[in-house]
């Protein structure tokens, strides 16, 4: 008990920690981007966030051997076994070093060909597009080199830590900005190489903490054959897994340039910059429980894993719909004030992408238990196909009956939803849980929140004026929906208890007016 009420504790102060840079690094973000935008341009913003995605999507598989690393290393800390540590960090980085050539091979080669024969840039930026692009194929070989150690981190849960880097992160790129609007020079290219520059100081900063810090980190790459299979058996099943994130990702910007243009991949940057900023919340919390459910497993406390799971689960879908939905109705009027004037269809997508997340939200906890369990095979072919199948549906319907960009968007909002049932039929047993106490303990009280929140609130905002004031309603009665649902129909009782005692514990008053009777 004193263990599960320590990890409590630390699972708080870590998620303080990521929220509190969170904070920081939204507002700072928001405005980088809003710079970044008014800078550029729509074309040339476009062209940076097609262009640098086609590889930075490269970086996604860095992913799965990060998930494995993180894997691994919270695994052996579970059982507390620091020979193995060492011997699988020092495979880890082979496998890193191996990954690393690959994205350099295939981004100067299929990637290159790529970008110069099948991407809709203007001529007169062709070459600040080869710049770009070939800063994107440096920046994602630093990506995979940091990988381990950016693991490492968040398997020792040392927050504190990967909060102060990030913000630094955070602030350079500010400083950045700064730079783009003054400096007299082609903006496109500056700003690639200044992203480049601050990755770089990342990767540094990331190795020599690690170095200092854990032991396990201060090896060489190595060889060990048979755990060497092991890991990469393991990370190839993830890969399979992570090149589906490339499909519904930057496969999607892709198709979006050949159909329509960069002004197009403009306005889903735009929305999917305020989509990192709200699942950002979503995602602090995960990180701060996602070691917990690997070590739960390593330690076969299995009821403690399942508590996990569910608790991340519905909080996370909880978190996410309070800051998502004020979002989704306010959207023109945020990005209104945000940039000003701001690309034709930013509105239609950020509010499918979010509604997306909001479904994504509810994946973290079960793709953590299956790993944390290193059976992959059949969860990953399954995932993986059901969601590389978004780029496929999405092209025939675009060749073949000219829809609407929104309409790409749907199609990964619906493959999505039938992609998050087959996890859970397919994770759940693997982990001893029940799929009917996951459907009666996580499902229905978020169905029973979802209702009770939005109905009142789309009344609401459908009878206010589109002004200040009726923002402000509109936000303040969602928030008021969404907690007064969470609290009577989304929680336990002794979740009830949890929340009255905490909220208890902080009342000035409360103490004061118990020892005065």
């Amino acid at each position: 008990m004193t263990d599960f009420k320590q990890n409590n504790k630390r699972i708080a102060q870590n998620t303080l920690l990521l929220y509190l840079r969170m904070m920081f690094l939204m507002a700072v973000n928001l405005y980088t981007s809003r710079i970044v935008l008014s800078t550029l341009g729509v074309e040339d913003f476009g062209i940076n966030n097609v262009v640098g995605g086609v590889v930075t999507s490269l970086s996604f598989l860095t992913g799965s051997l990060s998930g494995a690393t993180s894997r691994y290393i919270t695994y052996n800390l579970g059982v507390g076994n620091m020979k193995m540590m060492k011997s699988t960090f020092g495979n880890i980085l082979s496998i890193h070093y191996l990954l690393a050539l690959v994205v350099f091979v295939f981004g100067e080669t299929i990637g290159f060909w790529f970008v110069a024969n099948k991407l809709q840039i203007p001529e007169s930026r062709q070459t600040a597009a080869m710049v770009v692009y070939q800063f994107s194929v440096l920046q994602s070989i630093l990506s995979v080199w940091s990988s381990p150690y950016n693991a490492a981190i968040i398997a020792h849960e040392k927050m504190k830590a990967f909060a102060y880097i990030t913000i630094l992160d955070a602030l350079l790129k500010l400083l950045t900005v700064f730079l783009l609007v003054v400096m007299p020079i082609d903006k496109l290219m500056m700003y690639a190489a200044m992203c480049f520059t601050i990755q770089l100081l990342d990767r540094a900063i990331f190795g020599i903490y690690c170095k200092r810090h854990f032991e396990e980190v201060r090896v060489r790459p190595s060889f060990d054959k048979g755990q060497f299979k092991e890991m990469f058996t393991y990370s190839a099943w993830t890969m399979n897994g992570v090149l589906s994130v490339f499909g519904y990702t930057e496969g999607i910007n892709i198709l979006l340039n050949i159909f329509f243009g960069p002004a197009v991949n403009a306005a889903r940057g735009v929305a999917v910059q305020v989509q990192g900023v709200v699942t950002q919340f979503c995602r602090n919390f995960q990180m701060a429980l996602n070691p917990q459910i690997t070590k739960t497993y390593a330690q076969q406390e299995l009821d403690s894993m399942h508590k996990l799971i569910k608790r991340s689960s519905k909080f996370s879908f909880y978190l996410l719909l309070l800051l998502s939905l004020p979002v989704v109705l306010e959207a023109p009027k945020l990005l209104e004030w945000w940039l000003g004037e701001y690309p034709a269809h930013t509105v239609s997508f950020l509010r499918i992408i979010i509604m997306t997340s909001i479904i994504v939200s509810l994946s973290n906890p079960i793709i953590v238990a299956v790993h944390a369990t290193g059976k992959l095979k059949r969860f990953q072919m399954v995932e993986g196909f059901m969601l590389l199948s978004i780029v496929p549906i999405a092209y025939l319907l675009l060749k073949s009956f000219n829809i609407r960009p929104e309409y790409v968007f749907c199609v990964h909002l619906v493959v999505e939803l039938l992609t998050q049932y087959a996890r859970v039929r397919i994770v759940l047993p693997m982990i001893s849980m029940s799929v009917k106490n996951y459907l009666i303990e996580v499902a229905l009280p978020i169905a029973k929140v979802s209702v009770c929140a939005i109905i009142p609130t789309l009344v609401v905002f459908v009878f206010t004026e589109q002004n200040i004031k009726g923002f402000v309603l509109v936000c303040s009665w969602s928030a008021f929906c969404v907690v007064s649902s969470v609290y009577f129909l989304g929680c336990t009782p002794n979740e009830k208890a949890k929340i009255v005692s905490y909220v208890r514990k902080r009342l000035p008053s409360g103490n004061k007016g118990q020892k005065g009777l």
